[in-house]
């Protein structure tokens, strides 16, 4: 592995250079996540931060037991690449914006038929939660209308069926309610404990789950296809991934269920890896994918953050008023009624994207496809954002 690789215990590493600024109580959930009963091995990202009692940007191989805890609410949450039939020598900033007025209503009747053929081809039987359907959240969730800036892998990109004049649609969100019933269900009945592969409440849970992740799949599908249609175009998925989610994972000839927080898989071909709103997004190939103990398989799943939500409007609410926080250094517009959301999602509170991408390409375990910059950036139209 390459330098960017540091070993803080006999079961921690962290994929981040010396230089990378890595909170140090995120490095102690960390070590503390290690010492779970059954767990194996325990890797931080280079956009590692503080979670509720478990850190973000991470994952945690367990041989015997899962921890829904470590998974958290937000199961299947993860990133969507879409190509559109925009070009974009003919957009207009101001007119692309309008178009989105209703994109966070619930999905009217005409939908209905599209998504009870999804949900059936997906095996999807949970009907409670249907009206969130298409509908991106709160937090963190976005989606953001991008351009191919630079490409550093020709062939990668004619593979994909990218065109460097086309719109792109990344889309950033979950499984909404349903994820957060699901992990509130275990916590009611075991509050962090984990789940013994031989219980018969393991079994309930991984089937809840590996749905979840189906939902949240269908869900990014959905949303991108609303934000394409409102602009009046067609598109075609060009990626989906998970970051959020337990799977079975044999690690350094140990077979056992390897838990993602907020990491991206590196086994599973072209990953995307966005910045902050004002900040490029990452097409990147992983290498090695199948070699790769050290990093536990797994990638950034962007930028991570710098500042806690909550503290981020009174640091910055006297230096940049609405107008300054809705137009980015990079030529961008920002889509947010919440004035809360607006400043707790602000780039300054993120990690630089290059400097997270600087750490795994030291590290030896991507290669670069290609440089997206943001367009527009959607979050909410409302005042709540969630």
């Amino acid at each position: 592995m390459g330098k960017s690789v540091q070993k803080i215990t006999d079961k921690v590493s962290l994929i981040a250079s010396k230089n990378t600024w890595v909170e140090g109580l995120a490095i102690q959930q960390l070590i503390k996540t290690s010492e779970l009963p059954s767990m194996n091995l325990v890797a931080g990202m280079p956009d590692l931060h503080p979670g509720r009692g478990y850190p973000i940007g991470a994952a945690f191989h367990a041989l015997d037991k899962v921890y829904p805890a470590l998974v958290g609410n937000d199961i299947g949450c993860g990133m969507a690449l879409w190509q559109t039939s925009t070009k974009l020598a003919k957009l207009n900033l101001l007119k692309l914006e309008r178009k989105l007025k209703h994109v966070e209503m619930p999905l009217d009747d005409a939908w209905l038929p599209i998504i009870a053929r999804r949900k059936q081809e997906k095996r999807i039987i949970n009907s409670c939660f249907d009206n969130a359907f298409g509908t991106i959240g709160g937090g963190n969730h976005f989606a953001e209308f991008q351009a191919i800036e630079e490409v550093f892998n020709q062939q990668a990109i004619d593979e994909l069926g990218l065109d460097r004049k086309r719109l792109q649609l990344l889309v950033h969100s979950g499984s909404r309610g349903l994820g957060q019933s699901i992990l509130l269900e275990h916590v009611t009945k075991y509050s962090h404990g984990g789940l013994s592969t031989d219980s018969k409440d393991f079994g309930d849970y991984i089937s809840k789950h590996d749905e979840a992740v189906r939902w949240a799949e269908l869900n990014r599908e959905l949303i991108a296809l609303r934000f394409i249609d409102a602009i009046n175009a067609s598109g075609t998925m060009s990626m989906d991934v998970n970051h959020n989610l337990v799977t079975a994972k044999k690690v350094a000839n140990q077979n056992g269920w390897l838990h993602r927080k907020g990491a991206t898989p590196s086994d599973q071909g072209y990953v995307v890896i966005p910045g902050s709103r004002g900040d490029y997004t990452y097409l990147v190939k992983p290498i090695n994918a199948y070699t790769q103990s050290s990093n536990l398989f797994s990638l950034a799943h962007g930028a991570g953050r710098k500042w806690k939500r909550g503290e981020c409007q009174g640091r910055l609410s006297h230096k940049y008023k609405r107008e300054d926080m809705i137009n980015t250094a990079l030529g961008s517009r920002v889509v947010c009624g919440s004035k809360e959301l607006l400043y707790d999602e602000a780039p300054q509170a993120y990690k630089s994207s290059e400097s997270v991408i600087s750490d795994m390409l030291n590290a030896g375990l991507i290669e670069l496809v290609a440089k997206l910059r943001p367009v527009l950036t959607f979050k909410t139209n409302g005042s709540c954002g969630g």
